[in-house]
């Protein structure tokens, strides 16, 4: 498509975000020549374990039916007794296992990606039955991928079969001429050579393509720079609004606490770096911050200071000592009473001193 980003745009590692959403599209690393190793690997243990009973129960069931061939009814009721009975056994025969390779088909996908309900991949689509982009994947280079992996395979497990049969060759002239029993014995134990052989070279091929799959699958799921930054604006907000929140939040703030500094009972200052204006009364525990600013924040809270009377006091240690220590709306540290009583009791005097002279 025209809008999808070049490969090359695509610099960064995916997000667990980006992840997860692939996940619930169903859209997951996957590799059929696992899917194909545990089938094989389940086809082996099931012939191993289960071929010399499930053939010698068959075997059985087949010799009493021919040996007491002259005995059975094959008209109305005895021949439909006589089906049942083989469609019981051949049934029996067959469906254990299919479920038994099943289990084995479930365990080859939970190995290679946690467990996935999606609907997304059979959901019809234009682009599957569009000729132009059936024609694309067909000579894709996907395609030529799995088509010369399919010779490689192909080569490869024939070789490895003939090289098991041929030694086998002088076994298998003779074979026929064996008793039934012993030829079935002799079958056993050349299929599960040729099941053992088969699975070693498809360990081989399935690993192979385990890892071309994930690393494919990755270099998918990669995302360019824009996507990144769209993606975090998404989940997390355009960082230009959050900023201009917080300006306004500042803004909100700060005028807020100019609007308290009237009220004030002294402004402690560096002189003009810091200044932090207190307030306190007899009901009060402490002494509370109702404002504070450095440079010119602090330039302000003077101005506003003297503009409504409210006493100026030059202390540097403890103005950079409270500017450091406490957040206005809060009280002054247990540290700092003594320090901050001694200026607010010369405030006091100062104020009662004045009020007698007027």
């Amino acid at each position: 498509m025209a809008d999808e980003p070049d490969k090359s745009e695509k610099t960064e590692d995916p997000s667990q975000h980006k992840l997860d959403e692939a996940h619930k599209k169903g859209d997951v690393a996957k590799s059929q020549e696992v899917t194909t190793w545990f089938m094989i690997l389940g086809s082996t243990l099931m012939f191993a374990l289960a071929a010399p009973v499930t053939a010698t129960n068959l075997m059985s069931q087949m010799g009493l039916i021919v040996a007491n061939a002259d005995q059975f009814e094959l008209q109305g009721e005895g021949l439909a007794v006589l089906f049942d009975g083989l469609a019981n056994t051949v049934l029996l025969t067959v469906l254990v296992p299919l479920v038994f390779l099943a289990f084995f088909a479930i365990a080859a996908n939970l190995v290679q990606h946690k467990l996935v309900w999606s609907f997304e991949p059979v959901k019809p689509k234009l682009s599957k039955v569009s000729p132009l982009k059936g024609f694309q994947r067909l000579f894709s280079g996907e395609a030529l991928v799995n088509f010369a992996k399919g010779i490689v395979k192909l080569s490869v497990v024939g070789g490895v079969l003939f090289i098991v049969m041929w030694a086998e060759r002088d076994r298998l002239d003779t074979m026929m001429s064996e008793d039934p029993w012993l030829i079935l014995e002799a079958f056993q134990g050349l299929a599960l050579k040729i099941f053992v052989a088969t699975l070693a070279v498809v360990t081989v091929v399935a690993i192979a393509d385990f890892l071309y799959q994930k690393h494919k699958w990755w270099e998918k799921q990669k995302m360019t720079v824009k996507e990144v930054r769209d993606e975090h604006k998404n989940m997390e907000g355009d960082p230009q609004i959050k900023a201009r929140i917080r300006q306004l939040r500042a803004d909100k703030s700060r005028k807020r606490m100019m609007a308290a500094v009237p009220e004030a009972t002294v402004v402690i200052t560096n002189p003009t770096h810091y200044a932090v204006a207190l307030k306190y009364d007899r009901q009060m525990a402490a002494p509370m911050c109702v404002a504070k600013g450095a440079d010119a924040i602090a330039l302000r809270i003077r101005l506003l200071a003297k503009d409504s009377n409210v006493p100026i006091v030059e202390n540097p240690p403890l103005a950079r000592a409270l500017y450091a220590s406490v957040d206005v709306d809060q009280s002054v540290p247990e540290e700092h009473f003594k320090a901050v009583a001694k200026v607010i009791g010369y405030v006091m005097q100062l104020k009662r001193k004045t009020a007698w002279k007027a």
